[in-house]
């Protein structure tokens, strides 16, 4: 919205306006800021509607996890979906500082809001029936894979994404190779990079580009599950989420610069700082978040905001073609879907024998005896590790 206003205000009236107010590090900290100070500022009236509400959050039963009901009954009743105030925020600082005729901007609103939607309803019925566990695994599932395979298939199919090229706004996206030529959408889609290294790994051409489909459709779905699963004690999902948040946003804002780009060997994307003005969006909205979801939490975010934050950083990763280094930086959250995985299969394969006390993985150490807090804080200096070491394969390859 910024940047249409500035191009009205100098072709219509011929006013000067400052270009720092269009540079994309001034953006991105007025996109964090706006999401901060709006989180913060809204809280407390969008509580206290919640509570009048009597939108609250439901505890796994005592018959399913006898211990984890003793730990967290006085959580029952805290209001939930406090996902919405995040993803307005986020919206927010998305129509105020990001380039509306930019494909990335439409992109992160698109699996934004799709999965934010597909969470409320999730919460929505968690809270409308007693004892319901909300959507059914299947449906939430399909409604991820549809909305990703959508993205893959505009990314990665010449022929749809060709129907945009002629278009002034909405143009896809470009990227160069260091001293290459310029690739189209497609093209740099196809290539597959790992952190340390700077020449990617692989393209996957003509046939082989239905497993980078596949790619895309699995972090996309498995991101926003892994941030889900994350989710289940106070400030542990927000506080990851910022630094993963900041560390993609880091990537988007050097990829972005084609001088940075080629000094660093990595790949120039052209366009790229919408998503870091995005992701700095989004954890501003997230560092807000904590302000009322620090223990003791006065208010969840739910699937609502977990979903939705999950695709987020996932769809991030795959347009920066830095899938590898979510799984770095977001160390935590592969943590946490593995522990899930590694249950329910040794649940099922070894006789109903578990590898973990309880599942996901924080769970895990409170059984151990371990306070929430301690948890809770342990797992963001080990995130803040993970970070430091994405952001350092910058320079170590």
């Amino acid at each position: 919205m910024l940047l249409l206003l500035v191009d009205f205000l100098q072709h219509s009236f011929g006013l000067k306006i400052p270009l720092v107010f269009v540079y994309f590090s001034t953006r991105m900290i007025l996109a964090a800021a706006t999401a901060l100070l709006l989180t913060i500022f809204l809280g407390p009236r969008f509580i206290k509607k919640l509570y009048e509400w009597k939108i609250g959050q439901s505890i796994r039963s005592v018959e399913e996890v006898p211990l984890l009901a003793e730990l967290h009954g006085k959580k029952k009743d805290t209001p939930t979906m406090g996902g919405v105030l995040i993803l307005f925020s986020m919206a927010v600082s998305l129509f105020l500082w990001m380039d509306l005729t930019n494909v990335f901007t439409w992109m992160l609103l698109l699996i934004s809001l799709v999965l934010g939607a597909l969470g409320a309803r999730d919460d929505y019925l968690k809270l409308r029936y007693k004892n319901s566990k909300g959507l059914k695994p299947r449906k939430k599932m399909a409604v991820q894979l549809l909305v990703s395979s959508l993205l893959a298939l505009y990314l990665l199919c010449p022929p749809v994404t060709d129907a945009f090229s002629g278009t002034k706004i909405l143009r896809p996206p470009a990227a160069k190779e260091q001293r290459a030529k310029p690739l189209s959408t497609s093209e740099y889609m196809a290539r597959f990079y790992i952190p340390f290294f700077k020449d990617p790994l692989f393209h996957l051409d003509g046939f082989l580009r239905i497993a980078a489909f596949f790619l895309i459709v699995f972090v996309i779905t498995g991101a926003s599950n892994a941030v889900n699963l994350t989710d289940g004690l106070d400030g542990l999902a927000a506080g990851c989420l910022i630094m993963v948040a900041l560390v993609l946003g880091l990537f988007a804002f050097l990829s972005n610069n084609i001088d940075l780009a080629r000094y660093l060997n990595i790949l120039y994307i052209e366009g790229s700082g919408e998503i870091a003005v995005y992701l700095f969006a989004l954890a501003g909205a997230c560092m807000g978040f904590l302000w009322y979801n620090g223990y003791p939490a006065q208010i969840f975010m739910g699937d609502t905001g977990s979903l939705a934050l999950g695709g987020v950083i996932g769809l991030a990763s795959v347009l920066l073609r830095r899938e590898l280094l979510l799984a770095v930086a977001g160390g935590i959250f592969v943590a946490e879907a593995l522990s899930v995985i590694l249950q329910v299969l040794s649940y099922r394969y070894r006789n109903k024998k578990r590898i973990f006390l309880c599942a996901p993985l924080h769970h895990h150490f409170e059984y151990k005896g371990w306070p929430e807090t301690k948890v809770v804080i342990r797992f963001w200096i080990i995130s803040l590790l993970f970070a430091v070491l994405g952001v350092s394969s910058l320079k170590f390859q």
